[in-house]
């Protein structure tokens, strides 16, 4: 009998956005690294998709996984390392969470809301596929054509002293007649 040490902890998992498309194959990902430390799950959730303070590795969105889970306290060396190895996890933290009141960790339970996410996500991404039903945005032409813009009256500037007369295709004709005559 192993008389090795065993403590309670509240892991935080980043993983890029691109994520999301695949909710399933992050999860299965994040649960074998822990498996494969030896880790006892006992909370599993999806927290948050949210922007992210800076860039990570081009990412400027993320999904953060909390779990919480019983674990050798030799072996977290071994999980922080494999995190750190892994391509899919972009950041990582882990803390103790002995001193959290068991009604917090299992406030937070959200594996089956998880697994509605991942299922909903896949119906959709089929009938996308499929192409039976999807979002389409249409526009509405007007059948009538666009109306003519209207032309607008030229304005004529008057001083005190001075009267601007606009002339008229008469008025040119009768002063070239009196030029004519003289």
């Amino acid at each position: 009998m192993s008389n090795e040490r065993t403590a309670l902890y509240e892991g935080m998992f980043l993983f890029p956005q691109s994520a999301t498309a695949n909710l399933q194959n992050a999860v299965d990902h994040l649960k074998g690294i822990l498996d494969k430390c030896g880790v006892s799950i006992i909370n599993f959730s999806k927290w948050d998709d949210r922007r992210l303070a800076y860039e990570i590795d081009g990412n400027k969105r993320g999904v953060y996984f909390l779990v919480y889970f019983n674990a050798p306290t030799s072996k977290m060396s071994e999980l922080e390392r494999r995190c750190n190895q892994s391509e899919e996890i972009l950041r990582m933290m882990v803390t103790r969470a002995e001193n959290l009141p068991s009604e917090t960790i299992e406030a937070n339970e959200g594996a089956q809301a998880l697994a509605d996410e991942i299922k909903l996500r896949s119906e959709q991404k089929t009938e996308a596929s499929s192409g039976k039903t999807g979002s389409t945005v249409s526009r509405k032409e007007d059948d009538a054509p666009a109306p003519k813009p209207k032309k607008a009256p030229k304005a004529v500037e008057t001083a005190e002293t001075d009267e601007v007369v606009q002339e008229t295709p008469e008025d040119v004709k009768e002063v070239s007649e009196e030029v004519s005559e003289a």
